[in-house]
């Protein structure tokens, strides 16, 4: 008992120790960033190492977590109650967020008053059963034209390379519950993989020695690429309306929505919790990528906040695919303000259309940065709003990008907590009845 309560508090040390150099690393490139554009510049070379680092071990960490996570269930039972219970809440969560992003983009009407013409006669739009179909249909099979995979995948490897997680999300399942049906037989496999896992939880651990100085060199770059405090201030004050939307947004959803759902469903306090997952928050600011961030997640939950390894395994790999609540409360804010710049006025039907879509859209976003840039085509599609839109939010995006990650990431972490806390009580039920 000594030794682990030893090894716990070295771990917090560790984890405060890192948590304050991150913060110093983002201060700092913010100061050199903006007071020396052109030097910063050369510093973007370690936030391109941190972050391929990063990305070369989400493939076999998301496989391996999940072969393991499920493989470890007792039964095939089992995977479907906590397998059911993931999806609905982050179906749930998704949904709240988008009526959010709606209700405030039309109180606020951020994009009101300026009228800016048409490219081209856009004031029609397609179908609600089009628009749908054709949404589930790029998840389920993909988009052949962009050699982009759906959930069920063709090509394993192609997906690995193409950085399509959800079809190995798909495989890990059903992968995953076939090694757990064939009992005894598959013990040896089951633990071999195990130490896979581990071995890959490992790498993260010492990769997390060099994230400050990759974290520097991200957001120095990036303020370097604006021209400095020059660039940067103007590109904030430019869509200061929609940008204040769009982060209402967030903060609510985030501080009030999802903080009520953890303290009283999950039974956690929200200030503890957080600080748990601080690192994880911090470094999906910094990547704006909830793929790239998927390590530390796994790690502040499972180390920090002492959610078990079989909760998070599936619920955390799970949810930095589909579970993307920041997305989607941005698609449906910038939607209706394209809308709104157009002079373009939206019925309910139309808005409904766009409800559902960007709910579609976010569950199938790429965990990756501007991914939301990518599936916000199908959202203005859905009711034939002008694609060029999307260029009137392009020097504002990969700001908003960083904070709607961090909301992604933080409602993966209450999902995992509330799924976990559900897991127990049925635990415990089973156990009285038996």
């Amino acid at each position: 008992m000594f030794f682990k309560n030893k090894n716990n508090t070295s771990n917090s040390n560790n984890a405060n120790a890192l948590l304050i150099s991150i913060m110093i690393a983002i201060f700092l490139g913010f100061l050199i960033g903006g007071l020396f554009p052109e030097m910063s510049l050369k510093f973007s070379i370690f936030g391109e190492i941190f972050l391929n680092i990063l990305m070369m071990l989400v493939v076999p960490m998301v496989i391996l977590s999940m072969l393991v996570g499920i493989s470890k269930l007792d039964n095939l039972r089992s995977l479907g109650k906590i397998g059911s219970k993931t999806l609905v809440y982050y179906l749930s969560t998704t949904a709240i967020s988008v009526c959010l992003g709606i209700v405030l983009v039309n109180l606020i009407q951020p994009g009101s008053g300026l009228n800016i013409q048409l490219p081209e006669d856009s004031n029609q739009y397609i179908s609600k059963s089009t628009a749908i179909s054709e949404t589930l249909k790029q998840l389920i099979v993909g988009n052949p034209e962009q050699e982009q995979q759906g959930l069920i995948a063709y090509n394993l490897f192609l997906a690995m390379a193409k950085m399509d997680i959800l079809p190995l999300i798909v495989f890990s399942l059903f992968f995953g519950a076939s090694l757990s049906s064939l009992g005894k037989k598959a013990k040896k496999t089951i633990q071999f993989l195990s130490v896979l896992n581990d071995g890959i939880m490992q790498l993260v651990n010492w990769v997390m020695y060099i994230a400050p100085l990759g974290i520097f060199g991200l957001i120095t770059a990036r303020i370097g690429k604006a021209g400095g405090y020059e660039g940067f201030l103007p590109e904030l004050i430019s869509l200061g309306k929609f940008s204040l939307t769009v982060l209402l947004g967030l903060s609510i959803h985030a501080l009030l929505v999802l903080c009520l759902l953890l303290k009283f469903i999950g039974k956690r306090n929200p200030i503890n919790f957080a600080k748990g997952v601080a690192t994880a928050l911090m470094n999906a600011f910094s990547t704006a990528s909830s793929t790239a961030t998927l390590p530390l997640t796994l790690q502040g939950v499972q180390q920090q906040n002492k959610i078990s390894k079989k909760t998070s395994n599936f619920v955390l790999p799970l949810g930095a695919t589909i579970n993307m609540d920041g997305t989607a409360i941005y698609e449906a804010v910038a939607a209706i303000f394209i809308a709104q710049l157009y002079g373009l006025e939206l019925s309910f039907a139309q808005q409904t259309v766009i409800f559902l879509t960007a709910t579609l859209a976010a569950i199938g976003a790429a965990g990756i940065p501007e991914a939301g840039l990518v599936t916000m085509v199908i959202v203005l599609k859905a009711v034939h709003l002008p694609i060029e839109g999307i260029g009137l939010i392009l020097t504002i995006d990969w700001l908003l990008d960083r904070f709607r990650t961090t909301v992604n990431v933080w409602g993966d972490s209450v999902g995992a907590a509330i799924i976990e806390r559900y897991e127990n009580k049925e635990t415990t039920s089973d156990e009285m009845v038996s």
